[in-house]
């Protein structure tokens, strides 16, 4: 086989139509091997090549006779010096950091630790077992696609609604989503996802992650799997279990980029759930499959007083050093890639405050933020962070920069204690409501900086956040000690399914009072999928390692389903129409023109405004009136922004209470939208003054009319 120079940039495998350059950056290693094997099935590589080009710290060849499918790995020579932070060990066979494909998947096996297990010397012991016929595989991939007319639906921040999915959770039981295609991205992309997405009004479909991962040994050794895929491996692969063609390493991106452009077509934008504050090789006690055996000491973030350890701000045993240049680039040229390439178009960060500890302390103004900031391919997409780690300090709801949304924790929290029946002063219900901007307005930010939810994946679904106090992890195999125990939910009078008919209309009523507060709050909505059907996961507030019916969405129909879908759809619709729920900017809270005439203006039941001293106090029965009229706002086209003035009424109390509507503009009458007490509620219009009767535990919203 010949073999030419090649060139160290770009990183990788790049194929060009005439062969492909290889390129592995490695600072540490003294030497580097190129593994090309046949089959997945080989035990061992048909040919290897010594990379005898270095440049820029990088090994590098051009092989003219590989073609695109080809499977390939790496050996790299080193040091092995655990105590000085080198894990280097040439008998492990090394997955490609800049692998654009699977080409097979790893099989556990002790081979695949650098030291060896059982070992009085742990990880200190050094392994001489070959990796090659369990190692992850990766695959040269001809990146041709024919996007014909796609285009960004490019939905401006204040218009858009997440609906947060799993590719294999939303599609593995949807009807009408063909058998061959359940639980794929072709799946997602199918005609039948897309309706039911369009119909909820969606614009954003926000994906748990699609980056190549691995299941962790010991959930594998007890029959379960990371189904969640919070463990990448590879940060430029689809993963290809959620292909139709699993075995095909090229139909994974392929069978993605058709799912990106089947939504683009729908209006839809596709953000990715993105994970680089750790990968799947742990810490020092994980397997070498990659960065550890490429140049553990410049890929990880290691302990100042020993480099044998690893500094973790997640819980997952590491965190990839973000100040080593190379790692760096390794995180923007994945972004770029998946904008790029695969026409993404936006981001959701896990545990994003992981990325800004340049050495320990968090620091908003980290190299990641201003390198993110400056590129011209990544600044003009979608950017959202987890605001949180589990390192010192790691609680940075609101710190982060401009450009960024966040999700929102202390709006999922005031919200779920309101409905709970637990104390929010209305002063902080108010601010959650009306875009936080408490936590954004100081530096600049707006509305939609808050991405607002109720649920999402970590945690109880809607249906279970009304039906249980307590986690029941138990199929988790860790005896319930996993998940969350603080999770601000209410059964509602009885804990799990119950046959109490009271107790059933409570919580279907409880389900729209949650949901209808997300969808009337100014900022971004997301909902978790399944929500509107009223999935249930149990009482498991903790299913990553579930892949089954608990995370499969239960589509079955049923009256109680039926009715609550057709109410979700109903108020999704409202906030679709209505441009006084999607601000752009804060409200003022002052009048406007017009003797008492506010943009945002609050009620007590007697049809008073709420006095300073109100908002001091815990929340309960009370009025939020939107003027539709005053936003003060102008379209894409400089044309001023007017819609309705909406009448919002809270009454989280098990008490009803008559509530008398404020007056509106003259000769505006009250129309009753809905009435989350009851969906066949209907009144006649009502002037300003006239007493609602509005029932306990429930939300009315009204709209004026001239």
């Amino acid at each position: 086989m010949r073999v030419w120079p090649g060139r160290p940039y770009p990183l990788g495998a790049t194929w060009d139509g005439m062969g492909v350059n290889f390129a592995l950056f490695s600072e540490n290693g003294t030497g580097a091997e190129l593994l090309l094997f046949d089959n997945p099935t080989d035990a061992a590589p048909a040919r290897v090549i010594p990379l005898k080009e270095r440049t820029d710290l990088v090994f590098h060849a051009y092989l003219p006779d590989v073609q695109p499918d080809q499977l390939y790995g790496y050996r790299v020579d080193g040091p092995f010096e655990p105590s000085q932070g080198h894990r280097f060990n040439r008998n492990k066979v090394l997955f490609d950091p800049y692998a654009k494909a699977v080409g097979r998947e790893a099989t556990w096996d002790h081979a695949l630790f650098g030291y060896t297990i059982g070992h009085d010397d742990g990880d200190l012991s050094f392994d001489e077992r070959d990796s090659a016929p369990f190692a992850p595989l990766a695959a040269v991939v001809d990146p041709a696609f024919t996007w014909g007319d796609d285009r960004a639906p490019q939905v401006p921040w204040h218009e858009t609604f997440v609906y947060e999915l799993h590719v294999k959770g939303f599609t593995k039981q949807l009807p009408g989503v063909p058998d061959r295609i359940r639980g794929t991205y072709a799946g997602v992309g199918s005609d039948a996802a897309v309706r039911h997405l369009k119909s909820l009004n969606v614009t954003a479909v926000e994906l748990l992650p699609v980056h190549y991962r691995l299941d962790d040994h010991y959930l594998t050794e007890k029959g379960l799997t990371n189904y969640w895929g919070y463990n990448t491996l590879g940060f430029f692969a689809p993963d290809p279990r959620l292909s139709a063609d699993p075995t095909n390493p090229a139909a994974a991106a392929r069978e993605f980029k058709s799912m990106v452009r089947a939504l683009h077509a729908a209006g839809i934008e596709v953000i990715l759930d993105v994970v680089y504050n750790h990968t799947a090789e742990g810490n020092q006690n994980g397997p070498t499959l990659s960065f550890r055996g490429v140049d553990n000491a410049s890929y990880y973030h290691l302990s100042p007083e020993d480099r044998r350890y690893y500094m973790d701000f997640t819980g997952c045993g590491n965190t990839p050093s973000l100040r080593h240049p190379r790692v760096l680039q390794l995180v923007m040229d994945s972004l770029r890639h998946w904008v790029l390439e695969m026409r993404v178009d936006g981001f959701r960060f896990d545990l994003a405050t992981a990325l800004a500890r340049e050495l320990y302390e968090v620091d908003k103004l980290s190299t990641f933020f201003d390198v993110i900031h400056q590129d011209p391919v990544l600044n003009r997409v979608k950017l959202i962070a987890e605001p949180w780690d589990v390192g010192p300090g790691g609680y940075q709801v609101g710190n982060f920069p401009v450009g960024w949304a966040e999700w929102n924790g202390e709006y999922r929290d005031a919200v779920r204690r309101l409905w709970a029946g637990h104390a929010v002063t209305a002063g902080k219900l108010a601010a959650r409501l009306t875009g936080s901007s408490d936590l954004y307005q100081q530096t600049g930010r707006r509305p939609y900086a808050s991405v607002n939810f109720v649920t999402c994946h970590d945690g109880f679904t809607l249906r279970d956040l009304v039906s249980f106090n307590e986690k029941h992890n138990e199929a988790n195999q860790e005896d319930n000690r996993d998940g969350s125990n603080d999770n601000l939910s209410w059964n509602c009078g009885a804990e799990g399914p119950t046959d109490d008919e009271e107790v059933q209309r409570l919580r279907q009523k409880q389900m729209r009072n949650q949901f209808a507060t997300l969808m009337l709050s100014q900022g971004v909505p997301m909902m978790l999928a399944g929500d509107e059907v009223q999935h249930t996961q149990g009482g498991n507030n903790n299913t990553y390692c579930h892949d089954d019916d608990l995370t499969w969405i239960d589509w079955t129909e049923t009256p109680e389903k039926q009715a609550f879908l057709a109410f979700v759809r109903k108020v999704t619709t409202l906030w679709r129409t209505e441009p006084v729920l999607k601000r752009r900017t804060f409200f003022q809270g002052r009048a406007i023109r017009g003797e008492g005439v506010a943009d945002v203006s609050w009620f007590a039941p007697d049809g008073s405004e709420l006095a300073d001293d109100d908002f001091d106090k815990p929340a309960a029965v009370m009025g939020c009136r939107l003027a539709g009229d005053l936003i003060e706002e102008t379209d894409e086209c400089g044309e001023p922004v007017r819609g309705d003035t909406l009448l919002i009424l809270l009454n989280p109390t098990p008490t009803p209470t008559d509530f008398s509507l404020p007056t509106t503009n003259e000769n505006h009458l009250w129309h009753l939208e809905f009435d989350t007490s009851d969906d066949a509620r209907q009144s006649d219009p009502l002037y300003g003054r006239t007493v609602y009767p509005l029932a306990d535990r429930s939300v009315a919203v009204f709209r004026a009319k001239g």
